[in-house]
Formats: C-alpha cells, sequence, structure tokens
C-alpha cells in the first residue's frame, strides 16, 4: 500500500494557506482539505492510500483556527513519526504590518478575535515550536498570489504539473467563425488542400485516406514539429501566469479536412509526451 505523498500547510493567519491550498489542487494535483482537526489526519492518510483509486498527493490546513482541536498537533506529528508515515510541514508567515493590512483590506476578523494586532503576536507565539518543526518555512511580505505560486510549483511540481495541464485541440472552419474560446489560434490553410479531391471531397480529416493527404507533405511534417515545440516551450510560461488549461483552435477553410487531421495528429503528439490533450472538432460534420 504506497502512502499519498503528504503535505502539511500551516502558519500564520492571513499569510497566503487559501491561495497555496488552491494552487495545490489547481495546478499541482493535490487532493485537498481545509481546516482537517489534527487527529483526523493519520486516519484520513490510510483512507486516501486504501481508496480504489489511490491518492497520491495529499495537502491539509492545520492552523490556529481548530482551537482547541489544534492542540493535539504535536501528538499527532508524533504518531505520524511512529508509523513511519511521511509528510512535509509548509509554514506560511508574514510580517505584522502585512497581515494588519491584509485582515483590513479582506474585513474579515482574526480567529482569536480581540485587537487585531495583539491577535496576530498570540497567534505567532503559539505558532512558534510548530515553525520550528517546519520542512519550509516561506515569508509572504512581499510576495504576491503569482510569485507564492512559483515558489509552490518549485518545491511541489516534480512534473506531475504538466501532466495535468490540459490542452484542448479545436478544429474548425474560417467560414464559420473562428471559436470564442480559444486561447491560440493556428491557420493551416497553407497545407494541402483534399477539397480538390474528387474521391477525398466528401470524406473527413478523420478518414485515414485524408490523413494520409495531409499528413505526408513534408511541409505537414515540418509544422506539426516546429508547432509541437511551440506549445512546449509555452505550457510552463502560461502556468506562471495561473492557467490550467489551453484550447488551441485549428483552422482550415472549411473545418472538415486538414484542421481535423491536424488537431488529431496534434493531440497523439502531445499526449504521447504525457499531456492531458483532448480533441473537438466543431465544423466537421457542417455541408456533410
Amino acid at each position: 500500500m504506497a502512502l499519498p505523498r503528504l503535505v502539511i500547510l500551516t502558519g500564520l493567519s492571513g499569510a497566503g494557506k487559501t491561495q497555496a491550498l488552491r494552487c495545490l489542487e489547481d495546478h499541482l494535483g493535490f487532493f485537498c482539505v481545509d481546516n482537517l482537526p489534527p487527529s483526523l489526519i493519520p486516519k484520513f492518510a490510510d483512507l486516501c492510500a486504501r481508496a480504489t483509486a489511490p491518492i497520491q498527493r495529499l495537502a491539509l490546513v492545520v492552523d490556529i483556527r481548530g482551537g482547541e482541536l489544534f492542540k493535539d498537533v504535536f501528538e499527532v506529528l508524533a504518531e505520524l513519526d511512529r508509523e513511519a508515515i511521511p509528510y512535509e510541514i509548509v509554514f506560511l508567515e508574514a510580517s505584522d504590518e502585512a497581515l494588519v493590512r491584509r485582515f483590513k483590506e479582506s474585513r474579515r476578523p482574526h480567529p482569536l478575535g480581540g485587537e487585531l494586532l495583539e491577535a496576530i503576536r498570540k497567534e505567532r507565539a503559539c505558532l512558534e515550536e510548530l515553525r520550528g518543526r517546519a520542512h519550509k518555512v516561506i515569508d509572504t511580505t512581499n510576495l504576491t498570489p503569482h510569485q507564492l505560486k512559483e515558489q509552490l510549483i518549485i518545491l511541489f511540481g516534480d512534473g506531475e504539473s504538466l501532466r495535468r495541464f490540459r490542452i484542448t485541440l479545436l478544429s474548425f472552419g474560417y467560414k464559420y467563425g473562428i471559436p470564442l474560446d480559444a486561447d491560440l489560434v493556428i491557420d493551416v490553410r497553407f497545407l494541402p488542400n483534399p477539397h480538390y479531391i474528387a474521391r477525398l471531397r466528401p470524406l473527413t480529416g478523420e478518414d485515414q485516406e485524408v490523413k494520409d493527404y495531409v499528413l505526408s507533405s513534408p511541409v505537414t511534417a515540418e509544422f506539426l514539429a516546429k508547432f509541437t515545440s511551440l506549445i512546449e516551450f509555452l505550457i510552463p510560461l502560461y502556468m506562471n501566469e495561473g492557467k490550467s488549461m489551453l484550447t488551441i483552435a485549428v483552422g482550415c477553410t472549411g473545418g472538415r479536412h486538414r484542421s481535423v487531421a491536424i488537431a488529431n495528429r496534434l493531440a497523439e503528439l502531445l499526449s504521447a509526451k504525457d499531456y492531458q490533450a483532448t480533441v473537438r472538432h466543431r465544423d466537421m460534420q457542417r455541408d456533410a
């Protein structure tokens, strides 16, 4: 039974734990639970490991909001050590000034209540020992949400986030308009056109004869190699900007032959590189 990679996310209120948790879930493939009582951590990790589809990455937020339940955290960490359950503690903190500013901007009360600055200092004192146990301390005082995300991707990405990045190849015909939901649009009307071959005209880019006609061109081969390389170059850059999916619209005149064959082939090439690539053909059956 393989145990999941367990990340315990903790730290000061207002230091960015919610943003960090969203990054771990949306971009790095973690199963995330916010404000879990510490005493449930060992049982929950075991439950995830025994699931029919085992959860491989688990991130839990444990912090002062747990009240009396939070006091069990060190006993639980000792239990994890005894049971040889590996875990990583990531502690987020920020300066008093930054935390005061964030609470005032969000207009949310501090979990400990009372005067804000006093509550922040009290929480900092309560968490001092846990901070000392942390494997990684991140000071978010001068970090933007984007910069925090970058740090987490560096810490926990190990290539899995790239494989989770979802790519949709959408074929379309220019005579029916450019898709509104496209992130990238590529025009393949420069490729050999099966429409002018009488026996190929009734077929689509999913038929083998049309695929052979389009893909056998040296220009097509060169284009596919260069465009695939461009996509691989762009994906990490898009991820750094917070994107978790990319829609690439591939267009020819009618959306029936060239764009269909190219979208299918691009999906095959990207899937072979472990990206999650799917295909949609918007106009393939028009004027059938």
